[in-house]
């Protein structure tokens, strides 16, 4: 029988659970579940109910061609949610507007509140609901007039008078984003960017809004603050000149404390660093806990706080003292979890992934002890198996990371050999990837390396200072340690080779391509290759100029791959997204006509309608088809290539396998 991940066609259908919410008292779980619109063309959202029981069968909740997200229960147990859907009670003037719904238990959703930019995110606290919505500038009440003669006049132009003016995928502007009480009381009239990519929370009387804080500090640089609004007004709960206030926000239950991450900002000189701050909201007092754990999610226990944080290529769940002890560990698995839910009894509800499950509804008892409940996503048998590798780098630290290696890899039949390198920096192999799945690698032949080299997160503020201001030459040093022990392993072939890398990754392989020829291929996705060209494009310039000085400085002449240009003779497959304003588009088509101009032997799959990551079902499976090709081209050239989907011409055939 053919694996799922042999066939792509069938891995992009597979449904995925992206996000959990238990209600209040602990009687319902509630899942957003991503699957396939029936044109399979794009992905759709819908509501799933995930029964208690283990024995039970999850089951859909909404169902419309818009689809519905952003789940969320209210205090007294009504679930609200976001969608596009139409009202059927009313005549819509802009059914393309997300609005917000509410879902009884029985019955039908009703909408309970529209804006003409639509309705985002969304907390409730008390007897009080607050969301997120994009509004013009102005008077919210005279707005859908103004975008109504802008859209007549056929303007799309945005004038801007500081910066940023793009995140991720995205424009900013000309619309703010605001926060509104269910009635449509304004909370934050003309806030300008400061809401941009905020988080909130309500505290449980329903009073107050805690929410992160753009300020802008001059030179189109700023930092977040995290602000209280009450009434109206807003104060200030944390600032500082080097650090900003981040994401998530979470009250506490008795609504006395409020937590958050706090981010040193890095410099030339001294890494970023992570770290939960907790705030006393009647004194004001901040206070950090839970060491160097970089809390990647967190919510509230009775007497402590959860936090999921990256840990030796896992990212377990932790319980966090209030007093300022040390945390303790609750989860002793390899899973990385997310989407905490703790419930009256102590028991935790949360989705667990890794490296070899994809994320999946699991009930933690108050020892640790793992529950798994109904999912939508159907168990995939993996073609192979998952183990654990180190090596000893230059200075003396280990470095550790995951194997992967396909069935029927041994001695007497080596499989052929992929370096993958994440992205970040300031990231982990830890978890499941629907978008670079080493399983499909793995259903094709080639042993997989996934590597936790300096800059990674989960090792400690070392590891990052080990890389700080020297990404390419430390990172390449702490890669070719771990490569060189995975070839050892007689179950690889030491002779068939590539490296792939996405975003900083991507960086890493242009990097790698300069620096050695022991690779027969290289794939480079979303890759910075000219950091000269890169800071002054990327959507957050500020960052890097913080890291790395004045841009033109020596920093970025040293760093930047594009300087070993001269050097590079491994094919290469350049991959990039014509929306992508993290990594923009200029580094491709630069890196690409320095290739061409070089005559390295090379391709480009450009995706005009991609962002920073390849998304739409279509685009996934011929980015799969395309670099499974190029490997097999090089590396394996003995063999015939995979036929995926017959979306890309495969060209000259080869012997089969």
């Amino acid at each position: 029988m053919t694996s799922i991940f042999q066939n792509v066609r069938e891995y992009v259908a597979v449904p995925r659970v992206t996000a959990l919410r238990l209600s209040p008292d602990a009687t319902r779980l509630v899942a957003v579940v991503q699957s396939l619109d029936p044109d399979e063309k794009a992905y759709g959202t819908a509501l799933w109910e995930i029964p208690l029981d283990p024995d039970a069968e999850p089951y859909r909740l909404t169902r419309s061609a818009k689809g519905e997200a952003g789940a969320e229960f209210t205090p007294d147990g009504e679930l609200l949610f976001v969608s596009r859907r139409p009202d059927p009670t009313e005549k819509d003037a802009d059914s393309e507007a997300a609005a917000l719904w509410l879902l009884p238990e029985r019955g039908e959703p009703r909408r309970l509140a529209t804006r003409p930019g639509g309705i985002g995110a969304v907390r409730a606290g008390g007897g009080t609901i607050v969301y997120a919505a994009q509004v013009l500038p102005g008077d919210s009440a005279t707005e859908a007039d103004r975008r109504k003669a802008r859209k007549d006049a056929g303007v799309s132009a945005v004038l801007y008078d500081d910066y940023p003016i793009r995140y991720w995928d995205h424009d900013l502007g000309p619309a703010q984003p605001r926060l509104f009480t269910l009635d449509g009381t304004d909370l934050t009239p003309d806030p300008g960017r400061a809401l941009d990519q905020a988080s909130f929370d309500v505290t449980p009387d329903g009073s107050t809004v805690i929410t992160t804080w753009r300020i802008p500090t001059g030179a189109g640089t700023s930092r977040s603050e995290l602000v209280a609004i009450t009434g109206g007004e807003r104060r200030v709960l944390a600032t500082s000149e080097g650090h900003d206030f981040t994401s998530p926000v979470r009250i506490s239950p008795d609504g006395r404390q409020v937590a958050c991450v706090r981010e040193r900002h890095g410099t030339i000189e001294r890494s970023l660093a992570l770290e939960l701050w907790v705030i006393d909201l009647t004194t004001g007092e901040g206070r950090a806990l839970g060491g160097e754990l970089f809390p990647a999610a967190l919510a509230w226990g009775s007497d402590c706080l959860y936090v999921a944080a990256d840990h030796q290529g896992r990212r377990p769940i932790f319980r966090i003292p209030l007093d300022g002890g040390d945390p303790i560990r609750l989860t002793p698995d390899n899973g990385a979890y997310a989407e905490l839910n703790p419930a009256p009894d102590g028991s935790l509800y949360a989705l667990r992934g890794a490296i070899d499950a994809a994320p999946a509804p699991v009930r933690i008892a108050p020892d640790g002890t793992l529950e798994y409940l109904p999912t939508p996503t159907p168990a995939m048998e993996l073609p192979g198996t998952l183990t654990e590798v180190s090596a000893m780098a230059e200075d003396g630290t280990e470095i550790r990371g995951w194997l992967v290696l396909p069935e029927g890899a041994s001695a007497e039949n080596p499989a052929p050999f992929l370096l993958w390198i994440h992205g970040g920096p300031v990231s982990s192999w830890n978890d499941w990837s629907w978008r670079w799945n080493p399983w499909i690698m793995a259903a094709h032949g080639y042993a997989m390396l996934l590597p936790d080299p300096c800059l990674s997160s989960g090792y400690g503020q070392a590891m990052l200072d080990r890389g700080w201001g020297d990404w390419g030459p430390a990172t390449f040093g702490d890669l070719m340690a771990i490569t060189d022990a995975a070839l050892k392993l007689p179950e690889i072939d030491d002779q068939r080779t590539a490296a792939m890398g996405g975003s900083f990754g991507g960086y890493m392989a242009n990097w790698v391509a300069g620096h050695t020829d022991r690779f027969k291929a290289i794939v480079t996705h979303a890759s910075l290759w000219n950091l000269g060209q890169f800071a002054g494009t990327t959507d957050a310039a500020m960052f890097w100029q913080r890291e790395w000085g004045e841009p033109g400085g020596p920093i970025y002449q040293r760093l930047s791959p594009h300087q070993t240009l001269d050097k590079i003779t491994t094919p290469m497959l350049v991959i990039h997204g014509d929306k992508d304003y993290r990594v923009p588009i200029g580094e491709a088509l630069s890196l690409w006509w320095d290739l061409r101009r070089s005559e390295v032997e090379s391709q480009f799959l450009y995706f005009p309608d991609e962002g920073h990551w390849i998304l739409k079902p279509g685009n996934a499976i011929a980015w799969y088809d395309t670099v499974l090709t190029f490997l097999y081209r090089h590396v394996e050239p003995a063999f015939e290539p995979p036929a995926i989907s017959g979306l890309i011409d495969l060209g000259e055939q080869w012997p089969t396998r």
